[in-house]
């Protein structure tokens, strides 16, 4: 049996319990570290038990517990920083005071590339396509490679729910159109990494969540 060509590990990081993702192709063993919000040592103990390289950071959006630990991972590893869409700038330039307020140890920064829809990512031999999927907060992003029927999410979907839309700049009815036009046309079959909890489907999803299940958004 032919291994996938796509390989992902969850690492819980951060009193948050935020799921920063390792990603990596199985080729080439380039890897890309998704969210890295903090526990640095525990992301880089990660790395070393799958034994690849990472080549770049890749960001959904600006929230401390997503991108906290993003400049100091990168000066580490001497990697780029990718994403997220470059209305999380507000985000992003207040990660030091947010830091303070929820004791994580956080740095701004300038990303190397701001993404925006339509925009695809590498990590080895593999690609991934960027959606713009603002709600959440506007410069929100998810990554979506489909011979893997993967998506990674952030904070726009959970199983059984969706990401918050109080914090400044969310928009509810942004997120649940963000929801219906950019994730479901990926297909039912898609498998999603949240931003936080476990690991769900677009079809299960469809089915059950409260927020966003068809039978829901029929009534809307």
């Amino acid at each position: 049996m032919t291994e996938a060509p796509l390989r992902a590990a969850i690492i819980p990081v951060t009193p948050l319990q935020q799921n920063c993702s390792l990603l990596w192709c199985t080729a080439t063993k380039k890897a890309a570290v998704v969210d890295p919000g903090g526990d640095l040592e525990r992301i880089l103990g990660a790395v070393a038990q799958q034994g690849v390289t990472v080549e770049k950071i890749l960001l959904t959006h600006g929230h401390i517990d997503h991108a906290g630990g993003a400049k100091e991972l990168a000066e580490k590893l001497n990697v780029p920083i990718e994403g997220p869409e470059e209305q999380d700038r507000f985000w992003i330039a207040r990660l030091d005071e947010d830091g303070k307020s929820y004791g994580i140890p956080a740095q701004a920064f300038e990303p190397d590339r701001w993404l925006v829809e339509g925009d695809q990512v590498t990590i080895g031999d593999l690609t991934l396509n960027v959606y713009h999927t603002p709600g959440h907060t506007p410069g929100h992003v998810v990554f979506h490679h489909p011979p893997s029927k993967l998506a990674i999410v952030g904070d726009v979907l959970f199983q059984g729910s969706i990401g918050r839309t109080d914090f400044p700049l969310g928009d509810h009815q942004t997120l649940i159109d963000s929801v219906r036009d950019k994730l479901w046309p990926m297909g039912d079959d898609t498998t999603f990494l949240p931003g936080h909890g476990p690991v769900s489907n677009f079809a299960h999803e469809r089915r059950t969540n409260p927020f966003v299940a068809d039978r829901v958004l029929e009534r809307a």
